[in-house]
């Protein structure tokens, strides 16, 4: 209405039909109603100046992408709010028949569409957000199972019908806001997708994706087996988040009320993270100090043994200076003696020289030995940690897929609809668990060597001391 400003005073019959046409219809178009805290409102026609403004039109491309991003962030916090908190009051597993669930799913897949690149095909123009989402499974591996079961439902035909197919897998596993921020954050891989103002790449996006951490407080289970995803009109029903402004200042108290609840059990659920990720650094600490303490008993071991040969080379230097200076006293009294004894005390000393090399020698080669040692118990360390690293994180993979197969199996006995699909899921689960078993087990055996390698180098340590005794 800005681009109709009135040249005088009188008004014209252009401007009298405008009137006259908003008198009779109201239209919401691209999400342009008015916001009153957190509702949208209609309000009364005389409240509202139907005489056209004088202020200047904004045909500029960025104030419209802008004005678009807003009203869908405004839009999403409206759908996320009303569904947690329809959820909460309903106090059950929501299923695809939830009017607020199917809504949340209809403002989902416009925020995905906004800016989204037109593709060329033969039949003409494509615009679908099944491109990008499939770009989660490179940056989540998590994401992997959800894409795979996708492209294995029959009844999907169009990549529209996979992405709303994706949307819905990812809520159920409750990581829909974690896949959104590892998506969102990548906006080199995004720009082949959308354009530079798209919603889910400018500052939007990032807080649509804090908002969908709410999610995590509600249980929903689909069937998507008879589900027409494909034929889907996503057309936004803007009478659910119609509100008179009088009410819903007046429904200010409950509002507050929800919101400390929607508080609580976030901060339950990020505790309930952080305590696992405590009990399993704990573990990890245990486990190293039980190595250090192995390695610190070892080592006194081998500088003990070095004690002993330094002391032993000490007393064979001690009894080599000792018959030096006795073969000098006897040279000196008794030059006259017969050179067969003094041979003899030669070839003793002689023998008594060679001896103190040869001891020398070992005890180089022994100290070279303790080099080694140290070295390799620093490397079987490192590899041992590594390995009880690794073989925990795959415990712990292995747990969580072990629930996951137990509320599967538990949801299967639930669902008559859905049993020939989750029992594939439930195959493809145990196959992983047991290729996550062999591993580990062969993780264990590589931990066995180990050790009896270290069990190996000290033995022969020890054969080595027992030669030289």
């Amino acid at each position: 209405m800005s681009a109709l400003t009135p040249q005088s005073d009188m008004p014209t019959p252009t401007t009298d039909k405008i009137t006259q046409a908003a008198m009779e219809t109201i239209y919401l178009c691209k999400f342009r109603v008015s916001m009153d805290g957190e509702w949208l409102c209609l309000r009364e026609l005389d409240d509202i100046s139907l005489t056209p403004d004088p202020e200047p039109t904004h045909e500029d491309p960025n104030y419209l992408m802008a004005n678009e991003r807003m009203n869908l962030m405004n839009m999403a916090k409206l759908s996320i709010k009303g569904l947690i908190e329809s959820a909460l009051n309903l106090g059950r597993t929501l299923d695809s028949d939830y009017a607020p669930l199917q809504q949340f799913f209809v403002v989902m897949e416009h925020c995905l569409k906004h800016g989204l690149k037109a593709k060329k095909t033969f039949l003409g123009q494509n615009k679908s957000f099944w491109g990008p989402l499939e770009l989660v499974e490179k940056l989540v591996p998590e994401a992997g199972e959800i894409t795979a079961s996708v492209k294995d439902l029959p009844g999907l035909k169009t990549p529209a019908g996979r992405g709303r197919a994706w949307l819905r897998l990812a809520l159920m596993q409750k990581k829909l806001s974690e896949y959104m921020k590892a998506l969102i954050n990548r906006k080199d891989l995004l720009s082949e997708f959308y354009e530079p103002n798209a919603l889910i790449m400018e500052e939007e996006g990032h807080i649509i994706a804090g908002l969908l951490v709410g999610l995590n407080v509600i249980d929903a289970n689909f069937c998507m087996k008879g589900e027409d995803l494909d034929s889907q009109v996503g057309v936004i029903d803007f009478s659910m988040y119609l509100k008179d402004g009088n009410s819903s200042k007046g429904n200010e108290g409950d509002g507050q009320i929800t919101a400390i609840l929607d508080q609580k059990n976030y901060v339950e659920e990020l505790n309930r993270h952080l305590s696992a990720t405590v009990n399993n650094l704990q573990a990890k600490v245990d486990a190293l100090e039980k190595s250090n303490t192995k390695l610190t008993e070892e080592l006194a071991v081998a500088n003990n043994r070095i004690i002993t040969l330094q002391e032993e080379m000490e007393r064979v230097k001690e009894e080599s200076s000792y018959l030096l200076e006795s073969n000098r006293k006897v040279t000196k009294q008794d030059r006259t003696a017969d050179g067969l004894a003094l041979s003899e005390a030669r070839k003793q000393l002689k023998e008594e020289t060679q001896l103190r090399l040869d001891v020398e020698k070992e005890l180089e080669v022994q100290i070279g030995m303790r080099q080694e040692m140290e070295l390799a118990m620093k490397m079987l360390e490192k590899d041992v940690c590594e390995k009880q690293d690794a073989l925990v994180a795959l415990r712990q993979q292995l747990d969580d897929l072990r629930a996951l197969k137990h509320e599967l199996s538990f949801k299967l006995q639930s669902s008559d609809l859905g049993v020939k699909q989750r029992s594939e899921l439930n195959s493809r689960l145990e196959e992983k668990t047991n290729q996550m078993a062999a591993t580990i087990k062969q993780l264990e055996q590589s931990e066995k060597d180990l050790v009896k390698q270290a069990k190996a180098l000290n033995s022969a340590a020890s054969k080595l001391i027992h030669k030289h005794h």
